[in-house]
C-alpha cells in the first residue's frame, strides 16, 4: 500500500487482521511444543495411549510435522494463487483442527503420528500466509506486521508449555482444538487481499477490500490511487521500464492507468514469469542466501542442546520451567522485532543482530572450552543469544520473502523459500549432530560465530534496504 500517511483506524484494522493471520502461527507453536511435554507420558508403562511409544515412535512424533510441511510446501504457492490469499490461509487452518480432533479421539500410536503429520500440512501453509499480511499492510508498517507472525508462533509455544505444566492431557488437547476452531472462524471475517483481487480481474471487490483495510469510502481518491499502484505492479512493462533506468512511479505511460481500465497482465505461469524476471531471480537469490546464513547461525542446534546445558547449569530447575522461560525470551524478542523493524530497516537490523549473535556464540564457545565463568553465565548467554537472534536474524528472512517479489511470482517464490528453510534446517541437524558427537559443541559454536559475522558482512555489502518501499520500488533495487 502507498506511502500516504496511515490513519489510526486503518492501522487498527490492519493490526486486527494481522492478529487473525498470525494466530495461525500460534497453531504451529502448539503443534511444535506439544510433543516435548507429552513424550514422558507416551513412553511410560502407564501411558494414556494403547501402548508405550518406542524410540522410533518418539523420533517420528517430533519429525513427522516437518515431513508433512516439506511435502506440501511446493504446492502452497499454487494454492495461494488459485484459491486466493484469504481462502488458502483458511484451508491451511483446517489441518490443525483435524490433527487435534484425531488426538482427542484416539489412543492409537499410529493415529497420533498421522495427526502430527497432518499438523505439518498446516505449518507449510502458515509460513506462506505471510504474503497475505504483506499485501494488506501499509508500506510504513509492513515489516512490523509481517514480523507479528513470529510473535504468534512463539506465543503459541509459550501458551502450550504453560498449558502442559498445569492442565491434564485431555484438557490441553481440547484447549488446542478450541483455539484452532477460533482461529479459522476469525479468518472468515477478513477481506481478501486487494492485490490478489486485481490479479484475477475482480476490481470492484479489490476496491472494497482497499476501503476496508484503509478505513475509507470505496469511492475515495485513496482507493483509486491504490488500484493504480497495484496495476502498475502487475503491468508486464514494469520490469523493462526499471531495467532502462526509469522509475515506474514517474513513467507517464503507466501513470495514465485509471480505475476501471483494463490492463494487460501476465498470461503465463508463475514459473515462466519468474524465468524472464531478472529482479525476481536476484531477489530470490538474496532471500535464499539470507535463509542459509541465518539457519547456519546455530539457533536450531542450540535449541536441541539447550536442555542439556540448562541441566548442567541449573540442575534443580524443572525442564518445563526452563522451556517456559526460553519461550518467554523468544516471545519478548519477537515483539521487540515488530516494534523496531520498520524503524531501523531490514538491512541494518540483520547486520547488527548477526554481529551481536556472533559475539554471543563466540563467548559460548570459549565458555564451553575454557569454563572461564560460572555455569549460570552459560544460561545467561543462551538467553541473550536467543533474544538477539530472534529480534532480527530469525524473522527478517520471512519478512523479505513476503515483500520482495512481484505479485505474480510471490506465491511461487515463497514456496521455494519456505521449502529451502525445511531443507537447510534438516541438513543443519543432520550434519551437526554427528559433528557434536565426535568433536563436541566447542568447534560447532566457533563455526556458528563465523557464520554470524559472515551474515553481517553480507547484510552490509549486498542486501538492499526494502523498508517502506512498494513492490515496484523494491524491484528497481534488485536491478541495480
Amino acid at each position: 500500500m502507498d506511502n500516504e500517511k496511515l490513519k489510526l483506524s486503518a492501522l487498527g484494522i490492519q493490526c486486527l487482521a494481522t492478529f487473525c493471520i498470525s494466530f495461525l502461527a500460534s497453531q504451529t507453536g502448539f503443534i511444535c511444543a506439544w510433543p516435548s511435554y507429552t513424550v514422558e507420558n507416551f513412553q511410560s508403562n502407564t501411558t494414556i495411549l494403547n501402548r508405550p511409544m518406542n524410540s522410533v515412535d518418539i523420533s517420528l512424533l517430533g519429525g513427522l510435522p516437518n515431513l508433512g510441511g516439506l511435502v506440501v510446501t511446493p504446492f502452497c504457492g499454487y494454492l495461494f494463487n488459485t484459491l486466493g490469499r484469504k481462502y488458502a490461509t483458511i484451508m491451511f487452518g483446517l489441518p490443525y483442527m483435524l490433527a487435534w480432533i484425531i488426538v482427542a479421539i484416539t489412543k492409537s500410536v499410529p493415529m497420533i503420528l498421522i495427526a502430527m503429520t497432518i499438523g505439518g500440512i498446516g505449518i507449510a501453509g502458515q509460513n506462506v500466509s505471510l504474503i497475505f499480511i504483506a499485501e494488506i499492510a501499509h508500506d510504513s508498517v509492513r515489516g512490523g506486521l509481517t514480523a507479528c507472525s513470529a510473535s504468534g508462533y512463539f506465543l503459541g509455544i509459550l501458551i502450550s508449555y504453560i498449558l502442559g505444566g498445569y492442565l491434564n492431557y485431555y484438557q490441553v488437547v481440547y484447549t488446542h482444538l478450541i483455539l484452532s476452531v477460533v482461529c479459522v472462524a476469525a479468518l472468515f471475517l477478513l477481506e481478501e487481499s486487494p492485490i490478489y483481487l486485481v490479479l484475477v480481474g475482480k476490481e470492484e471487490e479489490a476496491a472494497k477490500a482497499i476501503a476496508f483495510y484503509n478505513q475509507v469510502d470505496v469511492t475515495s481518491k485513496r482507493v483509486t490511487i491504490e488500484i493504480r499502484k497495484i496495476k502498475i505492479q502487475l503491468d508486464p512493462r514494469l520490469e523493462k521500464i526499471l531495467e532502462n533506468g526509469k522509475d515506474a512511479g514517474l513513467s507517464e505511460e503507466l501513470l495514465k492507468i485509471k480505475l476501471g481500465d483494463v490492463v494487460e497482465t501476465h498470461k503465463e505461469s508463475s514459473w515462466k514469469i519468474f524465468k524472464k524476471s531478472k529482479s525476481s531471480k536476484r531477489a530470490l537469490t538474496a532471500v535464499l542466501i539470507v535463509i542459509a546464513l541465518t539457519v547456519m547461525m546455530g539457533a536450531v542446534v542450540l535449541q536441541v542442546y539447550a536442555e542439556t546445558l540448562f541441566k548442567e547449569a541449573v540442575p534443580l530447575m524443572s525442564s518445563n520451567l526452563c522451556a517456559i522461560f526460553l519461550a518467554v525470551d523468544f516471545t519478548l524478542a519477537s515483539v521487540v522485532c515488530v516494534l523496531v523493524i520498520d524503524k531501523f530497516g531490514r538491512k541494518r537490523l540483520l547486520a547488527v543482530t548477526s554481529a551481536l549473535s556472533g559475539v554471543c556464540t563466540l563467548l559460548l564457545a570459549t565458555q564451553l572450552q575454557l569454563h572461564w565463568a560460572p555455569h549460570w553465565f552459560t544460561v545467561l548467554l543462551i538467553y541473550l543469544y536467543t533474544f538477539i537472534y530472534t529480534v532480527g536474524c530469525a524473522v527478517i528472512p520471512f519478512v523479505l520473502a513476503a515483500e520482495v517479489f512481484l505479485p505474480e511470482v510471490r506465491g511461487f517464490c515463497n514456496s521455494i523459500a519456505m521449502g529451502f528453510v525445511w531443507v537447510v534446517n534438516f541438513i543443519t541437524l543432520f550434519i551437526f549432530n554427528p559433528v557434536v558427537d565426535n568433536y563436541g559443541l566447542v568447534p560447532v559454536f566457533y563455526f556458528f560465530s563465523a557464520v554470524c559475522f559472515l551474515g553481517t558482512v553480507y547484510a552490509i555489502l549486498k542486501l538492499p534496504e526494502t523498508k517502506g518501499l512498494s513492490a515496484d520500488a523494491i524491484q528497481s533495487l534488485f536491478l541495480k
